[in-house]
Order: structure tokens, then sequence, then C-alpha cells
């Protein structure tokens, strides 16, 4: 006796994907390189974690006084030699309004974490899809600060041997600045290059002037840079220099994250649906799973319409 088969009709088997070995799919490195909705609680050790260990590595640079301050000198020259040596002037220029200088001390003290940590805030509610890639920008401009800290000691313009600056801090009695005062000696003091003041500041400035929607906000956004970068000059915490610095360890994130994500964090979607329950891992669309279903549902009935004597059990 020949052997029968039920047969598909033709162009049945091309309806019909191959199948798919169980735990296929992206892997964990792309999963990882795909934008995704934050985790709060995530966030926020992870944040805390990262200021502490930017804070100890910071601080555990050594000093270096004697570097820090051949340094200053040879920036201070480099300045002179540019055209572009005026910190002097501006910071005895804006010391001589009292209201002005204690604004600004205060300004240098503060709205360098709470305009980073806000905007952090609003990239997390507003922008979910592109807020793990913009933090990587802050993230790795920040870990290449530190390596600038470590080879490049340098004293800031308050601190240079025989200079005319002024430390603002220490004569208006203002408090929360790190690098004056009775607060000093909880920070590195020649630590200045590069200017994570600008850097944070430019990260902020261009986040919010890409993504927000009201025009005044945009400019806002624009505006604070370059107002950090007038309050770091009048403070005496800064040379001009030091936020060329800053803005390239910025151009470093922004490099850091293109590498990591394939493009500019703000170009990424704005928002990432969660993953559904009903949708394969593979990531068959919808019509694709109806199409196989059909098929299969097809087959059973072709199976189950055959005579009995067509059956292997029917012949016997």
């Amino acid at each position: 006796m020949g052997d029968t088969t039920v047969t598909q009709p033709e162009g049945r088997e091309a309806a019909l994907p191959p199948p798919v070995a169980a735990g296929t799919g992206p892997g964990p490195l792309r999963r990882l390189r795909a934008p995704h909705r934050p985790r709060f609680w995530f966030e926020i050790l992870l944040i805390a974690v990262s200021y502490w260990v930017y804070s100890l590595v910071r601080n555990a640079v050594p000093e270096q006084k004697a570097e820090a301050l051949r340094n200053a000198d040879w920036i201070w020259r480099a300045e002179h030699r540019l055209g572009i040596a005026v910190e002097e002037s501006v910071n005895h220029a804006v010391n001589s309004v009292t209201w002005l200088i204690i604004g600004m001390n205060y300004y240098y003290a503060t709205l360098h974490f709470v305009v980073t940590l806000g905007v952090l805030v609003w990239l997390y509610r507003s922008h979910p899809g592109r807020y793990a890639a913009t933090r990587l920008v802050l993230f790795a401009t920040t870990a290449v600060a530190l390596v600038g800290y470590y080879l490049y000691p340098l004293a800031p313009p308050r601190l240079m041997n025989g200079g005319e600056f002024i430390d603002t801090v220490m004569v208006h009695q203002t408090w929360g600045s790190m690098a004056s005062g009775d607060l000093k000696h909880m920070s590195n003091q020649y630590a200045a290059m590069p200017s994570m003041h600008i850097g944070w500041s430019l990260w902020c400035g261009l986040t919010i002037f890409a993504l927000a929607s009201v025009p005044w906000v945009r400019a806002l956004g624009l505006l604070y840079p370059a107002l950090t970068l007038v309050v770091i000059v009048a403070t005496a915490n800064h040379f001009w220099l030091d936020a060329v610095g800053g803005l390239l360890c910025l151009a470093f994130g922004f490099a850091v994250a293109r590498l990591w994500y394939g493009g500019q964090p703000y170009a990424l979607p704005r928002t990432v649906e969660r993953p559904r329950a009903d949708v394969p891992p593979t990531g068959a669309s919808r019509a694709g799973v109806s199409r196989i279903g059909a098929a299969r549902s097809d087959v059973s009935r072709t199976g189950a319409g055959a005579s009995p004597a067509d059956s292997p059990r029917g012949r016997g």
C-alpha cells in the first residue's frame, strides 16, 4: 500500500512564516540602546550615586597647588596674547555694584544644580523617549571633565599669585559657594578646567531650545548659558578658556550619545509606548499575526475534511 499524505494547497507554505526559535529577538545590547521609558526610582538612585562619585573623584584629585598656579599664569598670558584677557575688568566692574555681585554669587552657588535637575525632571515627564539619551550626554560630559581635572590642575583667577582679582564671596560674605569661605576645604580649589558651570548650563540651554514649544522659553534656554558665562567670570571663578573647555566636554558628550543611540538625542521619538503582552516578542504586526492565524486555520480544516480512507488508519 502506498502512503498518502494530506497536501497543502499551492502557495499555502508561503503564507506561513518560518518558525522562530525561542528566545530570539533583540539582544541585551540592542535593548539598552533602544529608547525606553525611564524608571523613576532608578533615575533618582542613578543621579544621586553619580553626583556622589563625581564629587568624590573631583575632590580626590591631588590639588597640586604649584602646578595649578603655573597653569593659571600660562592661561592668563595666553589670553593676553589672544586679546581676550578682560576677566579682571569684568570682575572689578561687577563687584562695584553690590546687589548685582551678591546676586551673581548666589546664582553661581545654586542655579548650577537647580536648573540642571529641573531640566532632567522636565525631560523625564515630557520627553521620556529622549530622556536616557539626553541624560547620557550630561553624564559623558561630566565624566570627561573629571579627566581634565586630573590632567590639568588649574587655579581660578581669584587664587592667582599677585593677581588683582577680587574673591567676591569672601568680600561680600555670601553663603553657598564650595570654592570660597568656610566650605572651601570641602572642595578641590584647583579644578577650574574645564568649567562644568558652562558644560551643564549649555546642556540645559540647548535642551530647552531644541525641545521647548514656547518661544520665550526657548529664548531663556539660550540666555541661561550666556548669563552663566558672565557670572563665572565676574565672580573670578573661571577664565574664558575654562568655558571653552566646558564646551569641548559637552561636544564629547553629544558624540558619545550619537554613537550609542545612532542619532542625536533630540531627534529620537518623544514618547515610547509600553510593551504590550499580546504582541509577540519578534515584533510581528497585528496584521501579520492575523494572517498566520488564518493560514493555520485553513490547514486544520483541510486536514479535518480528509476521508477516513485517506488517513493512515482508514487504509488499514
